[in-house]
């Protein structure tokens, strides 16, 4: 991928310039409090940078809690660490929007309402696109996690703006494409469900990896494919031609699994799988397994939990966890539930790199760019 954008630190001055920074700020809320603040810390070096390069700053993003629409948790946030105001307006470019800008200082931030209060986001209007351009004098965007997505701010802003990179979606970008050409041996552990969205990845790295470990849902789809009982295991609602995928000689699958049938759960091999069975996560040989093949690479790219993490099935995707942190690999992770894990265990700093990014990385690491970095090799320039 050939890159033509410039980062904020590749500009010597950004000095009472307006600066329309595209954060992600899409955050897991609970009774009224941030509960995992990964993405929001990881891009306080960017703030502080523009900060010290004495930009205005005007913070945009978008929040799509079932708890509230509205960005103001995030502002009770960035508060503790910012001099921050927000502006509660429903997120059109009116008045209120226009002064809280023009009063804006060197230094200074302030945090506009949810983009996805206007309809013109998620549509990639042109006029919306053209109204928070407005607003600013050179875009950043900061937010690699949802620039996966063809909405205003992240596609259709920099047709208007000089734009730039922040430094952890640089970041994103150069230490996610380490993947296309890993030390070896590479294992590549795949878990979570939507084969629809993982399979154009799964055949990519079985080009790439040494072992392609294929763990979570997405296994209930390869064991059917083998003509396995996975009795009211969760499938995909496509059904796909996994073949090829499960006879490659670099495919592995859970050797055992843990179901549940009604309020009993038990350990089974795939085979043993009855119809009122609903597989639910790893077993112990299969962590085992993931072991060995572990500290046998040197280089690891994960995402996606092996089992039904968010209801309580978690022990065999902690144990990877800790393992890929013990085994000296250089390892590559994200997924929503991959950061959910390592941030309750404390141990970001025990990797190569963690990405803030879920769908957006899968993306990337399919088709090698994404509409947020092609955005922004097509901006006008300075």
């Amino acid at each position: 991928m050939e890159i033509k954008y410039k980062t904020i630190e590749e500009v010597g001055s950004f000095e009472g310039k307006r600066i329309l920074l595209r954060l992600d700020v899409n955050v897991p809320v609970k009774d009224g409090r941030i509960i995992e603040d990964f993405r929001l810390k990881k891009s306080f070096t960017t703030i502080n940078l523009l900060r010290e390069k004495k930009a205005k700053i005007i913070i945009i993003g978008h929040l799509e809690s079932k708890e509230t629409k509205s960005l103001e948790v995030v502002y009770r946030y960035l508060k503790n660490y910012f001099a921050v105001t927000f502006v509660p307006s429903p997120l059109v470019v009116d008045d209120t929007v226009k002064h809280a800008v023009e009063d804006l200082e060197e230094g200074e931030i302030i945090l506009l309402e949810n983009l996805r209060q206007n309809p013109g986001e998620m549509a990639n209007s042109v006029d919306f696109a053209k109204e928070l351009a407005s607003l600013a004098d050179v875009y950043v965007n900061e937010g690699f996690s949802v620039s996966h997505r063809n909405h205003a701010s992240i596609v259709g802003v920099p047709m208007y703006l000089p734009s730039y990179s922040g430094i952890l979606f640089q970041e994103e970008v150069v230490k996610l494409s380490q993947c296309f050409t890993p030390a070896k041996p590479f294992t590549f552990i795949l878990g979570g469900a939507k084969f629809d969205t993982k399979l154009p990845l799964v055949k990519k790295f079985l080009t790439i990896a040494d072992h392609v470990y294929i763990g979570g849902a997405l296994a209930n789809d390869c064991y059917k494919q083998k003509g396995l009982n996975v009795g009211v295991s969760l499938l995909s609602t496509t059904a796909f031609d996994l073949k090829d995928i499960i006879e490659d000689s670099k495919t592995v699958l859970p050797s055992d699994v843990v179901v549940k049938n009604g309020e009993e759960i038990s350990v089974k091999l795939p085979s043993e799988v009855s119809d009122q069975d609903k597989i639910l996560d790893a077993g112990p040989k299969s962590v085992e397994d993931l072991r060995k093949l572990v500290n046998e690479s040197k280089f690891v790219l994960w995402n996606g939990p092996l089992g039904n993490y968010e209801n309580g099935f978690k022990q065999p995707t902690i144990e990877l966890a800790k393992m890929i942190a013990e085994s000296g690999a250089q390892a590559v992770l994200g997924g929503g539930d991959t950061l959910a894990v390592i941030s309750e265990l404390q141990i970001e700093d025990k990797f190569y790199f963690v990405s803030s990014a879920g769908g957006a990385m899968l993306d990337f690491l399919a088709n090698e760019t994404l509409p947020g970095i092609e955005a922004l090799n097509k901006a006008p320039k300075a």
